[in-house]
């Protein structure tokens, strides 16, 4: 008998059973999973499934799809409120390099995976480590899936202020986990702008600027400023 990492015997990271994810779903009727195959593990998990899937005209299919699996994650905007600031992270992405990013030098909101807490606690824990600063009050934002056709990983989405004083680490990321990451503190609207020069690319990073602009801490100032320069008052 073939003993499989991942399956019968734990892989790197001590986990079995890798190939039952997804087997008993009962939510939807029109979906039937026969099988599920363990394509690779390694720090993730990539699968294969096969189900059964009844179309909109009531004829079943067998489809196939490949899904990877890298955990759940947290991100927030950081906002100073007082000075009109946010504070982000820069890193090496190499996914992006690879993919037409000229140097893979990111400017994101500081994020990481929940490995195994809280997504609040998550980002806290997060925040502290990239950007050395200490959250207070955190803002639920929203919950997204940004790679819906093969990416499994749900992104919980928060906003918390920040100051000089909250700034109480050094940051960086863990250089054991091979991180060297920059702060980067830039005016709000600066950043808003950077969203249509392509500056700022990734897509949480996006949606929290503009959730920020329309309905969140800067939505007053924005509002204002339109108002501005179209000659109405606001």
């Amino acid at each position: 008998m073939t003993v499989r990492p991942g399956i019968d015997l734990p892989d790197a990271r001590g986990r079995t059973g890798l190939d039952q994810v997804g087997r008993d779903l009962t939510g939807n009727p029109d979906v039937i999973v026969r099988d599920v195959e363990l394509l690779a593990t390694a720090w993730h998990v990539l699968r294969r499934t096969t189900y059964d899937y009844r179309r909109g005209d009531g004829q079943w299919t067998s489809e196939q799809r490949e899904t990877y699996d890298r955990g759940d994650g947290a991100t927030v905007l950081l906002y100073d409120p007082e000075r009109e600031t946010v504070l982000f992270t820069r890193q090496f992405r190499y996914p992006v390099y690879v993919n037409g990013h000229p140097d893979g030098m990111f400017v994101e909101t500081a994020a990481g995976l929940l490995d195994g807490d809280d997504p609040a606690a998550a980002i806290r824990r997060e925040a502290s480590e990239e950007l050395g600063v200490a959250i207070g009050e955190l803002e639920p934002v929203f919950v997204v899936w940004t790679s819906p056709g093969s990416v499994t990983e749900r992104i919980h989405c928060f906003a918390a202020p920040y100051s000089a004083a909250s700034r109480v680490g050094a940051g960086g990321g863990l250089a054991d986990e091979g991180e060297d990451i920059a702060a980067v503190e830039l005016p709000f609207a600066q950043a808003l702008a950077q969203i249509e020069t392509g500056e700022i690319a990734d897509a949480k990073t996006i949606m929290l600027l503009q959730w920020a602009a329309l309905r969140g801490p800067f939505s007053a100032a924005v509002s204002g400023h339109h108002a501005v320069r179209h000659g109405t008052r606001a």
